[in-house]
């Protein structure tokens, strides 16, 4: 079953007034609008869904795009607006559910492009989010795989799980108690991870900063790599990984010594064309942790 809804919300004032006097319904079945001068334009779609959905977002508006989950086998769709030059086209097929916005004209003000959308989503959805302009994508307590793509605008997500990659250019990613893997590349954006439960973290920026901040799992593999930024690990006395960090011409600021020892799998040291490199263990070593930068800073502390 296929079904497609695509408003522009461009809704002359003479027909609407018709519309109002006829009793007439100014929108299609399923649909709700509300325009008010000097307000934004509302509109809200439902979508019934019998197994794991996939939502797929492209949107070339500003604003930002807001997903949590509920326990209902149904997809709900909430957009704010501030000018009809943004038209929104959504369609349902199966259990894929596709939103796409476009900039019907070019428009006048830089605030005519502003769009935000609150979606609700099962717990269980995987999610394609791109967007092409600024805006935050902000997910909580979604559990699927993600692919989420941003030009200009930051990520935040929580308590989600899956195998979710993150592209952005100079966007930032903050990744609270997430679960599962993790694969994030930036031009120019950071990234934190606060208090996860991953298993594998691959995370790599060309400027920003890169902190992870949680424990390390057993067998879990972690590559953080940042070509001018500040690389940092935090970590509890509990534990248990090898460490390895290279840095070119950077610094390694170690404040953990006390907890490092010789590597406990016999690794050699690195080779000294590197300016700064450090090899040990906390533990028995069981995670593997890589860090590594051209000319930033690779700092190891343990958290108090």
């Amino acid at each position: 079953m296929r079904t497609q809804t695509k408003l522009s919300m461009s809704i002359p004032m003479a027909w609407l007034s018709l519309c109002l006097l006829s009793g007439s319904p100014a929108l299609p079945a399923g649909q709700s609008g509300e325009q008010t001068p000097g307000q934004s334009l509302r509109m809200e779609r439902h979508f019934t869904v019998t197994r794991r959905p996939v939502v797929t977002i492209q949107n070339a508006a500003n604003g930002r795009v807001e997903v949590k989950s509920w326990k209902n086998a149904e997809v709900v769709i909430k957009a704010n607006r501030v000018s009809d030059r943004v038209a929104v086209e959504m369609e349902q097929a199966d259990s894929r559910i596709a939103l796409t916005t476009t900039l019907a004209e070019k428009p006048s003000r830089p605030g005519d492009s502003e769009t935000s959308f609150e979606i609700t989503v099962p717990e269980e959805t995987d999610l394609e989010i791109h967007t092409t302009n600024m805006g935050t994508i902000y997910i909580e307590q979604v559990y699927g795989d993600m692919t989420l793509e941003s030009r200009a605008g930051d990520v935040h997500l929580k308590e989600v799980s899956g195998y979710i990659i993150v592209k952005t250019m100079g966007g930032s990613l903050l990744c609270m108690q997430c679960a599962g893997k993790v694969n994030f590349t930036s031009v120019s954006g950071s990234a934190q991870f606060l208090q996860p439960q991953l298993s594998s973290l691959s995370a790599s920026s060309t400027s920003g900063n890169l902190l992870y901040d949680g424990d390390f799992l057993r067998t879990g593999i972690y590559t953080l790599k940042s070509g001018m930024g500040l690389v940092e690990v935090r970590f509890s006395g509990s534990d248990s990984f090898d460490l390895r960090a290279i840095t070119t011409s950077g610094t390694v600021d170690n404040q953990a010594a006390d907890f490092l020892k010789p590597d406990s799998h016999g690794l050699k040291h690195l080779s000294t064309r590197f300016a700064h490199s450090l090899t040990g263990s906390v533990n028995a070593g069981l995670a593997q942790v890589n860090l590594s930068t051209f000319s930033g800073t690779i700092r190891i502390r343990k958290r108090d």
